[in-house]
């Protein structure tokens, strides 16, 4: 054997890895995952929008936060947040790492939370809700009236957001709420990424000045989430409706405007609960457009105690 093919083959010998021992060096988790101070971490800087203010919130120096973020970008392969003098922004897989992050710690808090209450059933900590406002105020009081009496422990977190864009759904998938009450639909279904289903199915009916002797020919006041998918072809089939001319802030100011004589509105039931009586409600007939209000959560926590505990409520409340 020549000198050079003892050299070739010595290489040969060197560079051989045993793919079991490869395979486990690929996914060794302390290599590539992210532990759940990374998590905090990150969560911290994307709430605080940057590096010094994530640190005095943890507790950390700057440099230990900055460490951190790069440290968690070399595991996931990718930037997470833009640098620059205003702070530090997410970067678009920085947002998808965000929602992940906060959906990780959620559930280490809910394995805490259920476990310690094991061995007495007892349901505690928080419980996030992301609800749109006609819901919050005539919807979910009730469930949660009866949730907190039969679990005195759990600790309600209500946000009321705006059914727009991504609305209550986008706050689940990003992890700042566990459960949503959103409006479903067929051109707004369940996001894939979620579980979900249906509370209630409510109409809408014409609102207008009580005694008024021709309502239809008043102005037109509507406010955004309103004239949605829901209702769009509805309402483009109506010759009777004008353009709106009052483009109000919520459903209440709609409320308001036709109470004191303004205008006509159609609205959605919930939003007419309570309605004073300087308003009548007109029915619309059997070719009403309709909406679907429902509740929308991660799969993970459609498993959670307390999850299940509000659904459960809130489908007795409205059977």
């Amino acid at each position: 054997m020549t000198d050079r093919t003892k050299a070739d083959r010595t290489k040969v010998d060197r560079t051989k890895v045993d793919p079991a021992k490869a395979d486990r060096t690929k996914a060794d988790p302390a290599k590539t995952d992210l532990a759940p101070r990374e998590l905090r971490v990150l969560v911290a800087v994307g709430s605080e929008g940057g590096f010094s203010a994530a640190a005095a919130l943890l507790g950390m120096t700057q440099s230990a936060v900055s460490h951190s973020v790069r440290t968690s970008e070399r595991k996931l392969g990718a930037v997470l947040f833009d640098r620059g003098r205003n702070g530090a922004r997410p970067t678009e897989a920085g947002e998808r790492a965000l929602g992940h992050a906060r959906q990780v710690l959620r559930l280490l808090e809910v394995m805490g939370a259920e476990v310690r209450g094991a061995g007495s059933g007892t349901l505690s900590g928080p419980l996030r809700i992301a609800v749109f406002r006609s819901a919050a105020l005539h919807l979910l009081p009730r469930a949660l009236e009866r949730l907190t009496a039969r679990h005195p422990e759990i600790v309600p977190e209500v946000r009321i957001v705006r059914e727009l864009g991504r609305g209550t759904a986008g706050e689940v998938l990003d992890g700042r709420a566990d459960i949503g009450i959103a409006t479903l639909g067929t051109t707004s279904p369940v996001p894939p990424e979620l579980v979900g289903g249906v509370l209630l199915q409510e109409g809408y009916a014409l609102v207008h000045p009580a005694g008024h002797p021709a309502p239809r020919t008043l102005p037109l006041v509507d406010w955004a989430e309103n004239c949605t998918s829901y209702t769009r072809e509805w309402w483009a089939a109506q010759e009777w409706l004008p353009a709106a001319t009052v483009e109000a802030e919520d459903d209440g100011a709609v409320l308001s405007m036709v109470s004191s004589g303004f205008g006509m509105a159609v609205m959605p039931e919930l939003s007419l609960v309570g309605a004073p009586p300087s308003v009548e409600i007109t029915d619309l007939g059997v070719a009403r457009p309709t909406r679907s209000v429902g509740y929308v959560t991660t799969p993970e926590l459609a498993k959670s105690l307390a999850v299940r505990s509000l659904i459960r409520e809130l489908r007795t409340t409205e059977g």
